[in-house]
């Protein structure tokens, strides 16, 4: 181990321990798909355009970040897209309300409406309970 210090005309203003890389213990990836995996679909087959783990991902990142109804989800999702993009499969993409009759608010409104609130509970329950370890 080492420590680094800084400061200003020989007073310390900051102090920090620099740890080996072996000597870092990282916690496992967690991700929201491997909770909710094991989440069942309630959605007619041929009515899915969009994949429930990216609903639901895009749904629980909203939230997070202060989203507190469905087009604020929705409006979060559009702004977000392209970081979406980067770590979800969306095969037709984040609906744009603009030209299009499926308002997303109203995709993620139906589908939370047919969840089953224990599984998803208990999904994400494990999941915040992985983060604070």
């Amino acid at each position: 181990m080492k420590d680094k210090q800084w400061g200003i005309d020989g007073k310390v203003i900051v102090k920090v321990r620099i740890l080996p890389k072996e000597g870092v213990k990282l916690k496992p990836k967690i991700t929201i798909a491997d909770h909710f995996a094991q989440m069942s679909d309630p959605r007619i087959d041929r009515t899915k355009r969009h994949k429930l783990i990216d609903i639901l991902t895009i749904a629980i990142c909203a939230v997070i970040c202060g989203a507190d109804s469905w087009v604020a989800i929705e409006t979060y999702g559009c702004a977000k897209s392209e970081w979406l993009k980067t770590f979800l499969e969306l095969p037709n993409g984040i609906p744009s309300p603009d030209g299009d009759a499926t308002r997303t608010h109203d995709t993620f409104a139906r589908v939370f409406a047919q969840l089953n609130p224990q599984q998803f509970q208990s999904c994400f329950s494990e999941m915040l309970y992985l983060f604070c370890l």
